[in-house]
């Protein structure tokens, strides 16, 4: 059962998926969530999680290792195959090993549940968002329709071919942080066909040729020598 909890603060402002079985814990987090001006949906089962994401692109997931359907870290893995939504991971285990997992399969941030304080989980939502570049995504002169497949420089359109509209997506979701070539591959073909290295830096030439043209030449795609790729948006 999905159950949303929203107030009436501006469509502009961040929305937080909450992905936690207890309801109490689910409902504290949202109150403390609205009570800072954020948007929340509260799901309790793993399986949700994903196309949960997928529907509502939020802008942020908070997410509970241990979870029925689906765990938490299973859950996190499968959204880093095609996303790079901010992740904080909730969780009652302390361990240190527990917590350098869940950072290595992608998650942003992890907290742990004892002792839980709601304030501590929204002054980390509201740090990752700043460092993630939310505010700033807001007045970008970037706009990308994710639903619509379709891109604007300043509103004027973008002319690209699916493969370089998922890479932009996924630059301009981790926008300032470079992601590395292995990430880039799982955005280049939706139906996971096999791909090179060398087919990732032609898409990303193409890509930043056209980004650079809209822009007036600003070299918004950075190539990071033997890492990957960072999108710096002004």
């Amino acid at each position: 059962m999905t159950t949303a909890t929203t107030n009436d603060t501006p469509a502009a402002t961040a929305h937080i998926l909450i992905v936690e079985d207890e309801p109490r814990m689910a409902a504290l987090l949202a109150d403390y969530l609205r009570a800072s001006g954020y948007t929340s949906q509260w799901i309790a089962n793993g399986l949700e999680a994903v196309p949960s994401v997928k529907a509502r692109r939020p802008d942020l997931v908070l997410l509970d290792v241990m979870l029925p359907g689906q765990d938490g870290m299973s859950v996190c893995r499968e959204l880093r195959q095609f996303s790079e939504v901010p992740v904080i991971m909730l969780t009652a285990r302390v361990e240190e090993a527990d917590r350098l997992m869940g950072l290595e399969i992608g998650a942003d941030d992890y907290i742990c549940k004892t002792p839980f304080s709601p304030r501590e989980v929204v002054a980390r939502v509201k740090a990752l968002l700043r460092r993630s570049g939310y505010a700033a995504r807001e007045a970008s002169p970037l706009q990308i329709d994710a639903q619509a497949y379709k891109a604007a420089w300043q509103g004027t359109p973008l002319d690209l071919t699916p493969v370089e509209f998922r890479l932009l997506k996924a630059l301009a979701d981790a926008r300032g942080r470079v992601l590395s070539r292995d990430r880039l591959l799982d955005h280049v073909h939706a139906d996971q066909r096999a791909v090179t290295d060398r087919a990732v830096d032609s898409h990303v030439k193409n890509l930043r040729r056209k980004l650079d043209a809209a822009s007036g030449g600003q070299e918004l795609i950075r190539s990071i020598y033997g890492v990957g790729y960072r999108l710096d948006l002004p």
